[in-house]
């Protein structure tokens, strides 16, 4: 069973998932909002609040051009975009992070670039790397070298890209990775939600842990989120907000949370019913295995010293005879006693033959 610590929540099989309540810009430049998100997140149930950390002429070109809905969204630049939102330095960060520890909540912000990876460093308990930064080999490395646990987004890739990546922070001598399916759509329609990817990734990259981050739409009852458990992604991503009908690229898609307290529920009714993978019988069926299964029943009387013959024979409830299984075993033995119809047999009642 594959596993990695993030915090220190262990994250595999048999626990819950790993849930990053992604805040990323949501706080549009407020550190009250800010605070006030992490303490959301907390609230519903998250166990990482995560911002991002970038500054728009490090991370895009001037004539970058948009990826997402325009409809929502009517910034048609990625440089614009960014500017709008990267007010925040390292001291706010290093604010958060604080904020973080005191509301108890693990604090993550992915890096965009070189700086924010140095100045995270002893800010974050791992690295979460977006799904656009996949093949950028150098930054990679620089965060790889930093031996933290790495948790990598794999949108819009394909098997690989992913392979390369991996093998890349692995040549760095870290192999604490876990990887989320995820897909590069502002929002990301049902239809496409693809989370098959998820049992894909884990069949792909046995020895990793898988999650998902996601895009679509937060439907009412987080049906999404839940399947993607049920898929076997163990730590889960989603955008992450205070008003969902605010306007802006992160806000329309985002869960609040209302939703995220519904996930947490969600998963925790799965989970009480789950079980194991071994199958046996609970304790529960045992009434149930000696009621309702059958035993082997004389369907008239008999005298001792006869043999059993199948014509005498069938089988009903309850179970707290011979059962059928034996049926094979029992023909041809000899009755050591007078019978009624309807007896149900037992093995006292019967000898071999001689």
């Amino acid at each position: 069973m594959p596993s990695i610590k993030l915090g220190d929540y262990l994250v595999n099989d048999d626990n819950a998932p790993y849930v990053i309540a992604e805040i990323g810009v949501n706080h549009e430049g407020s550190m009250d909002k800010a605070k006030e998100l992490i303490s959301l997140a907390k609230e519903g149930g998250a166990h990482a609040a995560k911002f991002q950390s970038y500054k728009a002429n490090t991370l895009a070109s001037k004539n970058s051009p948009a990826y997402w809905d325009l409809n929502k969204e009517k910034t048609t630049s990625q440089y614009e975009l960014f500017k709008k939102y990267d007010n925040f330095s390292e001291k706010e960060y290093i604010d958060l992070a604080e904020h973080c520890n005191l509301v108890g909540i693990d604090f993550l912000s992915t890096p965009f670039d070189d700086a924010a990876i140095e100045f995270l460093d002893p800010l974050v308990p791992f690295y979460k790397i977006a799904s656009a930064d996949l093949t950028n080999i150098p930054f990679l490395r620089k965060i790889a070298s930093k031996n933290k646990p790495i948790v990598l987004s794999t949108g819009a890739s394909t098997p690989v890209e992913i392979d390369m990546a991996v093998q890349e922070i692995q040549s760095q001598t870290n192999s604490d990775i876990a990887l989320l399916h995820c897909i590069l759509n502002y929002p990301t329609d049902y239809e496409n939600a693809n989370l098959n990817m998820i049992l894909g990734l884990r069949k792909l990259f046995p020895d990793v842990v898988v999650g998902y981050s996601d895009h679509t739409l937060p439907d009412f009852c987080m049906n999404i989120l839940t399947a993607s458990y049920m898929k076997g992604a163990r730590i889960i991503e989603k955008h992450f907000t205070h008003d969902k009908t605010l306007p802006g690229n992160d806000h329309y898609h985002a869960m609040d949370v209302n939703d995220l307290k519904t996930y947490s529920k969600q998963i925790k009714f799965i989970r009480k019913a789950e079980g194991h993978l071994s199958k046996t019988y609970l304790e529960t069926e045992s009434i149930s295995r000696k009621n309702a299964r059958r035993s082997i029943v004389l369907t008239k009387d008999v005298k001792v010293g006869e043999i059993v013959d199948e014509s005498m024979l069938t089988y009903k409830r309850p179970g707290t005879g011979i059962s059928p299984q034996y049926w094979d075993d029992v023909i041809g033995m000899r009755f050591n006693k007078d019978l009624e119809d309807d007896h149900v047999l037992v093995w006292q009642d019967i000898v071999p033959a001689r």
